[in-house]
């Protein structure tokens, strides 16, 4: 560079990352911006080349030694954390002892922002960085946006498919719920009971009070079922007043036969709507697998059906197993 350098006030404005460097490795000024990425080092009294490690050009062991290659492009890496990597450009001054460097962040800028906590401030206005930094701001944003946007979707996905899995009426699982958890414990061969129970005598209450009482009524069998069963089995409503229950791993006899009878007994004791008793009782058929030896959903279904139908046969109010003999 011929000539005088513009003042140093002017300087700062257009190339805030640049050093005026003596030939012995001095700092004579520096920049706004590099002054804020090295606040606590004292630029008058260090060497230039004990402040980084030289990249490019190789074998350059002195500020002299710049010189005599300028004008020329560097790369070089802080020696101290953050060891950021600048590139920059190194001009001769003809008739001085010293070099103007001016430095840049390159491609590490977005890693220089966050290290430094710089701001659009810290470059000139014609750097395309802030372009750049505009562009990673935007990004950000956009990411953010579309990050809650889709944690809005998925929950309301979720919702969704919450609502299309439950009995509006009751609020336990419906027969699609019912189907999706039969073909995943069929598609393993798990091990469970399948009961089928039917409610006797409701047909008659929805005829003789309506059917927002009948609604009562499947309400309350509802949350019995699912009080007198376990977290992880299912409970369905599959009908008007028909209801399966899925319960994994349950293949005692005595036990389920226990349970069926409790249910039937509560299930029996009257409603009370309005000081009037509404009374219905159930029926139901249990199959359990390891006696079918088979996992086809229908199959399965359609034995606990039939238990169903021998306990109606036998006088309503009970529960059977299935046993082929019935069919």
């Amino acid at each position: 560079m011929s000539g005088a350098f513009l003042d140093d006030a002017t300087m700062n404005l257009l190339c805030p990352m640049h050093l005026r460097v003596g030939l012995d490795g001095s700092l004579r000024h520096c920049g706004p911006t590099f002054r804020h990425i090295r606040p606590d080092l004292d630029l008058s009294q260090i060497n230039f080349m004990d402040l980084f490690d030289m990249v490019l050009p190789r074998g350059v062991q002195s500020v002299a030694d710049l010189a005599a290659k300028a004008p020329t492009r560097i790369k070089l890496r802080f020696l101290t954390p953050p060891r950021t990597t600048l590139k920059g450009m190194v001009l001769p001054v003809e008739g001085a002892d010293e070099v103007l460097i001016n430095l840049s962040f390159g491609i590490s800028v977005v890693d220089a922002v966050n290290d430094y906590a710089l701001t659009g401030a810290d470059f000139a206005h014609t750097d395309l960085a802030v372009e750049l930094l505009y562009l990673v701001e935007a990004k950000s944003a956009a990411m953010d946006a579309s990050r809650k946007l889709n944690q809005r979707l998925q929950g309301a996905r979720m919702v969704a498919e919450e609502r299309a899995f439950t009995d509006a009426l009751t609020d336990l699982k419906n027969r699609r719920a019912l189907d999706h958890v039969l073909a995943r414990l069929c598609g393993t061969e798990a091990q469970f009971a399948l009961m089928h129970l039917d409610l006797d005598k409701f047909k008659a209450v929805n005829d003789t009070l309506g059917h927002a009482v009948g609604d009562m009524v499947l309400k309350n069998v509802s949350s019995i079922m699912l009080e007198e069963t376990r977290a992880d089995d299912t409970v369905a409503r599959v009908g008007g007043d028909e209801f399966v229950l899925i319960f994994p791993g349950f293949l005692d006899e005595p036990t389920i036969q226990s349970l069926a009878e409790r249910l039937i007994r509560r299930i029996e004791i009257p409603l009370m709507v309005e000081d009037q008793p509404v009374a219905v009782s159930a029926s139901a058929g249990t199959v359990l697998t390891h006696k079918m030896l088979t996992w086809d959903p229908a199959v399965l279904l359609d034995a606990a059906d039939q238990a169903l139908y021998a306990a109606k046969r036998g006088g309503r109010a009970q529960h059977r197993f299935y046993d082929s003999a019935d069919a």
